[in-house]
Protein backbone atom coordinates (compact mmCIF):
# COMPACT_ATOMS: atom_id res chain seq x y z
CA UNK A 1 0.00 0.00 0.00
CA UNK A 2 1.34 3.33 -0.80
CA UNK A 3 1.75 6.11 1.67
CA UNK A 4 -1.25 8.31 0.09
CA UNK A 5 -3.62 5.59 1.03
CA UNK A 6 -2.59 5.11 4.55
CA UNK A 7 -5.58 5.83 7.14
CA UNK A 8 -5.21 9.58 8.00
CA UNK A 9 -5.05 10.65 11.93
CA UNK A 10 -7.76 11.55 13.41
CA UNK A 11 -8.26 14.63 15.74
CA UNK A 12 -9.34 12.26 18.26
CA UNK A 13 -5.76 10.28 17.97
CA UNK A 14 -4.00 13.57 18.22
CA UNK A 15 -2.72 14.88 21.73
CA UNK A 16 -4.14 18.65 21.52
CA UNK A 17 -2.02 21.08 22.80
CA UNK A 18 -3.47 23.70 24.68
CA UNK A 19 -2.78 26.85 26.52
CA UNK A 20 -0.83 27.03 29.32
CA UNK A 21 -3.46 26.58 32.17
CA UNK A 22 -3.58 29.53 34.65
CA UNK A 23 -3.68 27.12 38.02
CA UNK A 24 -0.09 25.37 36.45
CA UNK A 25 1.59 28.77 36.89
CA UNK A 26 0.11 30.43 39.60
CA UNK A 27 1.08 27.28 41.45
CA UNK A 28 4.83 27.98 40.37
CA UNK A 29 4.77 31.39 41.32
CA UNK A 30 3.39 30.69 44.45
CA UNK A 31 5.85 28.22 45.23
CA UNK A 32 9.40 30.42 44.39
CA UNK A 33 10.94 31.76 47.25
CA UNK A 34 12.74 31.53 50.35
CA UNK A 35 10.47 30.37 52.69
CA UNK A 36 11.67 30.95 56.69
CA UNK A 37 9.71 29.36 59.69
CA UNK A 38 12.05 31.70 62.09
CA UNK A 39 8.78 32.79 64.03
CA UNK A 40 7.77 29.58 64.80
CA UNK A 41 11.03 28.08 65.68
CA UNK A 42 11.49 31.92 67.67
CA UNK A 43 8.10 30.58 69.87
CA UNK A 44 8.50 27.31 70.20
CA UNK A 45 12.40 26.60 70.59
CA UNK A 46 12.52 23.48 71.83
CA UNK A 47 10.11 22.03 68.95
CA UNK A 48 11.43 23.19 66.30
CA UNK A 49 14.42 24.08 64.54
CA UNK A 50 15.11 27.30 62.26
CA UNK A 51 14.76 26.27 58.47
CA UNK A 52 14.55 27.85 55.21
CA UNK A 53 12.51 25.61 52.19
CA UNK A 54 13.48 27.37 49.06
CA UNK A 55 11.94 26.90 45.33
CA UNK A 56 13.23 28.60 42.56
CA UNK A 57 12.22 28.43 38.91
CA UNK A 58 14.61 26.41 36.26
CA UNK A 59 15.17 27.98 32.92
CA UNK A 60 12.53 26.83 30.69
CA UNK A 61 14.91 24.96 28.53
CA UNK A 62 15.77 22.85 31.12
CA UNK A 63 12.26 20.61 30.74
CA UNK A 64 11.04 22.81 27.65
CA UNK A 65 8.46 23.58 30.11
CA UNK A 66 7.89 24.99 33.80
CA UNK A 67 10.15 22.81 36.36
CA UNK A 68 11.77 24.13 39.84
CA UNK A 69 14.63 23.64 41.93
CA UNK A 70 14.04 23.04 45.80
CA UNK A 71 16.55 23.15 48.92
CA UNK A 72 16.08 23.10 52.74
CA UNK A 73 18.55 24.04 54.72
CA UNK A 74 19.20 24.52 58.62
CA UNK A 75 19.48 28.48 59.16
CA UNK A 76 22.70 27.74 60.75
CA UNK A 77 24.51 26.07 57.92
CA UNK A 78 23.21 27.30 54.59
CA UNK A 79 25.94 25.66 52.95
CA UNK A 80 25.05 21.98 53.76
CA UNK A 81 20.86 21.32 52.73
CA UNK A 82 19.66 18.14 53.99
CA UNK A 83 17.43 18.05 51.05
CA UNK A 84 17.53 19.13 47.53
CA UNK A 85 15.61 18.05 44.36
CA UNK A 86 14.59 19.19 40.50
CA UNK A 87 10.61 18.95 40.04
CA UNK A 88 8.50 18.86 36.80
CA UNK A 89 5.33 20.80 36.42
CA UNK A 90 2.10 19.06 34.89
CA UNK A 91 -1.03 19.83 33.77
CA UNK A 92 -3.41 16.64 34.76
CA UNK A 93 -7.05 18.37 33.87
CA UNK A 94 -8.44 18.08 37.92
CA UNK A 95 -4.73 18.41 39.62
CA UNK A 96 -1.51 19.25 38.94
CA UNK A 97 1.46 16.71 39.05
CA UNK A 98 5.12 17.46 40.21
CA UNK A 99 7.69 14.80 38.95
CA UNK A 100 10.29 14.60 41.10
CA UNK A 101 14.38 14.26 40.16
CA UNK A 102 17.57 13.50 42.88
CA UNK A 103 20.54 15.21 42.50
CA UNK A 104 23.09 12.43 41.49
CA UNK A 105 25.97 14.76 43.37
CA UNK A 106 23.60 16.91 45.77
CA UNK A 107 26.69 18.69 46.82
CA UNK A 108 28.32 19.62 43.80
CA UNK A 109 24.71 22.12 43.53
CA UNK A 110 24.29 23.47 47.44
CA UNK A 111 23.63 26.84 47.71
CA UNK A 112 21.70 26.69 44.47
CA UNK A 113 18.67 28.02 46.25
CA UNK A 114 20.04 30.86 46.97
CA UNK A 115 22.97 31.61 44.35
CA UNK A 116 21.36 31.55 40.52
CA UNK A 117 24.74 30.82 39.32
CA UNK A 118 25.27 27.92 40.80
CA UNK A 119 21.62 27.13 39.74
CA UNK A 120 22.37 27.42 36.40
CA UNK A 121 25.43 24.68 36.25
CA UNK A 122 22.90 22.28 36.52
CA UNK A 123 22.28 20.19 33.97
CA UNK A 124 19.06 17.04 33.27
CA UNK A 125 22.45 14.76 32.91
CA UNK A 126 22.55 15.56 36.70
CA UNK A 127 19.49 14.16 38.10
CA UNK A 128 17.71 10.88 38.04
CA UNK A 129 13.99 10.13 38.77
CA UNK A 130 12.39 9.41 42.32
CA UNK A 131 9.40 6.84 41.62
CA UNK A 132 6.73 7.34 43.13
CA UNK A 133 7.52 10.40 44.92
CA UNK A 134 5.38 12.60 43.07
CA UNK A 135 3.50 15.49 44.25
CA UNK A 136 -0.44 16.19 43.57
CA UNK A 137 -1.97 19.92 44.06
CA UNK A 138 -5.11 20.87 43.60
CA UNK A 139 -6.30 24.27 44.02
CA UNK A 140 -8.86 25.05 47.08
CA UNK A 141 -9.65 28.75 46.88
CA UNK A 142 -6.62 31.22 47.91
CA UNK A 143 -4.46 27.75 48.13
CA UNK A 144 -3.20 25.09 46.95
CA UNK A 145 -3.26 21.59 48.59
CA UNK A 146 -0.99 18.71 48.04
CA UNK A 147 -0.03 15.40 48.95
CA UNK A 148 2.89 12.25 47.71
CA UNK A 149 0.96 10.51 44.65
CA UNK A 150 -1.18 7.73 46.02
CA UNK A 151 -0.03 4.44 46.07
CA UNK A 152 2.91 4.38 49.35
CA UNK A 153 5.22 3.72 46.64
CA UNK A 154 7.77 7.08 47.89
CA UNK A 155 10.41 4.78 49.83
CA UNK A 156 12.45 6.53 52.29
CA UNK A 157 15.16 4.44 54.10
CA UNK A 158 15.72 5.95 57.89
CA UNK A 159 17.69 4.51 60.48
CA UNK A 160 18.38 0.93 58.75
CA UNK A 161 14.40 0.51 57.62
CA UNK A 162 12.70 1.22 55.01
CA UNK A 163 9.41 3.35 55.24
CA UNK A 164 6.78 5.09 52.96
CA UNK A 165 6.58 8.70 52.97
CA UNK A 166 3.34 10.84 53.88
CA UNK A 167 3.53 14.41 52.74
CA UNK A 168 1.17 17.24 53.33
CA UNK A 169 1.32 20.88 52.39
CA UNK A 170 -0.80 24.05 51.88
CA UNK A 171 0.82 26.58 49.83
CA UNK A 172 -0.59 30.22 49.24
CA UNK A 173 1.43 33.32 47.40
CA UNK A 174 2.74 33.98 51.02
CA UNK A 175 3.01 30.91 53.08
CA UNK A 176 4.17 27.12 52.86
CA UNK A 177 2.61 25.09 55.75
CA UNK A 178 4.27 21.67 55.76
CA UNK A 179 4.64 17.97 57.51
CA UNK A 180 6.78 14.98 56.29
CA UNK A 181 5.89 12.02 57.89
CA UNK A 182 7.32 8.31 57.75
CA UNK A 183 5.77 5.13 58.09
CA UNK A 184 6.52 1.22 58.03
CA UNK A 185 5.04 -0.39 54.83
CA UNK A 186 4.15 -3.54 56.39
CA UNK A 187 1.89 -2.28 59.24
CA UNK A 188 1.55 1.63 58.48
CA UNK A 189 2.95 2.05 62.38
CA UNK A 190 4.57 5.62 62.39
CA UNK A 191 7.78 5.68 62.24
CA UNK A 192 9.81 9.46 61.90
CA UNK A 193 8.38 13.29 60.49
CA UNK A 194 7.27 15.89 63.22
CA UNK A 195 5.80 15.03 66.67
CA UNK A 196 4.69 18.64 67.06
CA UNK A 197 2.48 19.53 64.55
CA UNK A 198 2.91 21.22 60.75
CA UNK A 199 5.91 23.56 59.92
CA UNK A 200 4.85 27.60 59.26
CA UNK A 201 7.01 29.20 57.09
CA UNK A 202 6.55 32.40 55.37
CA UNK A 203 7.97 33.26 52.47
CA UNK A 204 10.91 36.25 52.78
CA UNK A 205 12.13 36.44 49.60
CA UNK A 206 10.17 36.09 46.29
CA UNK A 207 11.68 34.57 42.92
CA UNK A 208 8.39 34.94 41.09
CA UNK A 209 9.66 37.66 38.59
CA UNK A 210 12.16 34.12 37.02
CA UNK A 211 8.99 32.15 35.84
CA UNK A 212 10.26 31.97 32.44
CA UNK A 213 6.24 34.17 31.27
CA UNK A 214 8.02 35.26 28.18
CA UNK A 215 9.22 31.88 26.66
CA UNK A 216 5.30 30.41 27.73
CA UNK A 217 3.74 33.11 26.35
CA UNK A 218 2.91 32.42 22.32
CA UNK A 219 3.88 28.83 23.06
CA UNK A 220 0.98 26.07 24.09
CA UNK A 221 0.82 23.31 26.86
CA UNK A 222 0.94 19.31 26.11
CA UNK A 223 -1.15 18.30 28.81
CA UNK A 224 1.21 15.78 30.88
Amino acid sequence: MSASSSHPTTPDQTPQAVPWPHDLIDLVKCMSGDFSNQQQAFDRPQEFSHIHVFWRPLPFEFFGGLGMYSEQVYDYDLWRPYRQGIHRFYDRGDHIFVENFGLKNPIWFAGAGRDRAILNTITSAAIEPRCGCGMVFRREGGKFIGNVEPGKKCIIPKANQLTYLVSEVEITDRTWVSRDRGFDPETDEYVWGSEFGHFLFEKIQDFSDEVPIDQLNGLTHQPG
